[in-house]
């Protein structure tokens, strides 16, 4: 089955759902290596959730001006998320979850933007 041919603005918006996945992805690689330094030093375990906390700050921003679905209420509370104090467990866990949700979020997006534009019907 031919794909129908997608308008600029489908496309302008899947390249930007795109650069969100790509933000996900190193936010993955993040909180993997925050799950893998558990044990690690406080140290370790701050600056990482540090990083987390202002890539996901970046990517509420950006989200927020691009309007894309609700990633960028996601993406505030794992920032909010990896910035508070608590337990290493439970920290892990929340923004493990927070990513997957992310992906999900994303994935709809992408297919709600693949969809092709109704054709205006009279009135």
């Amino acid at each position: 089955m031919a794909q129908p041919k997608l308008t600029a603005d489908q496309v302008r918006r899947i390249e930007e759902i795109e650069e969100f996945r790509h933000a996900t992805d190193r936010l993955k690689r993040f909180v993997a290596e925050l799950e893998s330094n558990r044990a690690g030093q406080t140290r370790v375990i701050q600056q990482l959730s540090e990083k987390i906390a202002h890539e996901s700050a970046q990517m509420r921003q950006r989200a927020l001006t691009s309007n894309i679905g609700t990633i960028a209420d996601v993406a505030g509370t794992m920032s909010v998320m990896a910035g508070r104090g608590g337990g290493i467990n439970m920290k892990v866990r929340a923004l493990g979850d927070a990513v997957n949700n992310l992906y999900i979020q994303l994935d709809a997006a992408l297919k709600h933007a693949k969809t092709p534009p109704e054709p205006n019907k009279p009135a």
